[in-house]
């Protein structure tokens, strides 16, 4: 059977499935077990369960569910309320000073749990009403909430990175150094958006009142303690990890000793703040797993029937500049992202992608980070948006999901220049790994 025929029936079969609404997980685990009985013997279906259990025995594959425990556990510390109520006092005198409180925290928050739906959720019930009491242009905020809070999927520990290091056999700590400089990049970008178009119409995020603009100086310096815990925890994680004393893996087990200190600090440390965290990440982490297997399945039924050798040959042969090879699957991510869930465009298409990346001379630390900065863009980009559908879940009645879309499409079009910025400046994600040995 001809490789063409074999990519054309793959998509064929995927895309009938997910039409009749069978979640990812099993539309392509169901994708392998009938393309292994089209093409081979039944007998090679245990080469599917051999590649399974490959998978599951990779022991960095341990940082994920940590992680997620350690961010399960840091939304039920409290943290954020009073993050924010010190970023906005301290910001008050700025137009716009909320939005910009609210993208700190976001910025704070994604480097300390690392789980985009839970940071949304928390942004949204703690920064929406009050953006909205103080008269902060809806759209506006909605959208610094979904885009702040999708930092999570850029800054570590970010899940995202650590499933593309298992994917693409890189180094996740040297993705974790890459990923801060166009992190900071996005961030940076997101708040002069806000500062610019605040200050050009002051009606948009107006200032804060006479009483908080007049607090005691003192008062503000104490609303620092504030600081203390979450970016005494960031420091742990990450100085743990960057330092070489830790294992990504290793660093996920020190960052959910740090979860349980903060919360036990601040008072929220009891068995149902725990046990719920336990039940949400078994919950998450179940859900990735499903995904795991089925792409994985998929993925190695197609390599043995030579389908990614196949379409190796033909990027690589594309008649087009090497940088242009990249942009086109820039354009190929983003369009799956705006339909597939990211755990699934990371396990079909990064063992397809990332051999052509090395075969045409490319860094794939670097192209692992425009991959994440892509599937940013796919937590906000309709129809699938996960983080407006987040949002919508908290938001008050009278913000629509449109308003939601309306709001986070100044975002996305800053997403997109950061996106394009590393790739003509590769320099942004390489200089930090290189610097740092």
């Amino acid at each position: 059977m001809s490789s063409e025929i074999v990519s054309l029936a793959t998509v064929g079969i995927l895309l009938l499935l997910l039409f009749t609404g069978m979640p990812l997980a099993f539309a392509t685990g169901m994708t392998a077990v009938v393309l292994t009985l089209w093409l081979f013997e039944p007998e090679t279906l245990y080469f599917i369960v051999s590649r399974i259990f490959t998978l599951m025995n990779n022991y960095a594959l341990i940082s994920v569910p940590l992680f997620v425990l350690m961010g399960c556990i840091l939304e039920k510390a409290g943290v954020v309320e009073r993050l924010f109520y010190a970023l906005h006092i301290w910001s008050g005198r700025l137009r716009g000073g909320l939005a910009v409180g609210c993208l700190l925290a976001a910025t704070i928050l994604a480097a300390m749990v690392g789980v985009i739906g839970a940071e949304i959720v928390v942004l949204g019930m703690v920064c929406l009403p009050t953006m909205l009491a103080r008269g902060y242009n809806k759209h506006l905020s909605v959208g610094v909430i979904c885009a702040g809070g999708s930092l999570g999927t850029m800054l570590p520990p970010s899940i995202v990175l650590i499933v593309y290091g298992l994917v693409s056999q890189t180094s996740i700590g040297t993705l974790f150094v890459a990923a801060v400089l166009p992190g900071f990049l996005l961030v940076a970008l997101y708040l002069a958006y806000v500062l610019i178009r605040c200050y050009m119409n002051p009606s948009l995020g107006p200032l804060a009142p006479p009483e908080e603009l007049e607090l005691p100086i003192m008062e503000k310096i104490a609303l620092g303690r504030a600081l203390i815990l979450p970016v005494g925890l960031i420091l742990m994680v990450l100085g743990a990890l960057y330092s070489g004393i830790a294992t990504p893996t290793e660093t996920a087990a020190i960052g959910v000793l740090g979860s349980l200190i903060v919360a036990g600090v601040n008072g929220k440390l009891n068995f149902d703040a725990v046990w719920d965290s336990l039940r949400r990440t078994g919950s998450t982490v179940a859900m990735l797993t499903w995904i795991f297997f089925g792409a994985s399945a998929l993925v190695s039924v197609y390599t043995l029937a030579g389908g990614t050798a196949f379409l190796q040959e033909l990027i690589t042969g594309l008649p087009i500049p090497p940088l242009a090879t990249v942009a086109l699957m820039m354009l190929i991510l983003m369009i799956l992202g705006c339909f597939i869930d990211w755990i699934g465009i990371v396990l079909l298409t990064m063992p397809i992608f990332v051999p052509v990346i090395k075969a045409l001379g490319f860094d794939p630390i670097w192209f692992g980070i425009l991959f994440c900065m892509n599937m940013q863009i796919s937590y906000l980009a309709p129809p699938f948006a996960p983080a407006a559908f987040y949002l919508k879940a908290v938001a008050p009645p009278n913000i629509s999901l449109g308003d939601i879309f309306r709001g986070i499409a100044p975002f996305i079009g800053l997403q997109i220049i950061a996106l394009l910025l590393v790739m003509f400046f590769p320099k942004i994600a390489t200089w930090l790994p290189s610097f740092m040995g």
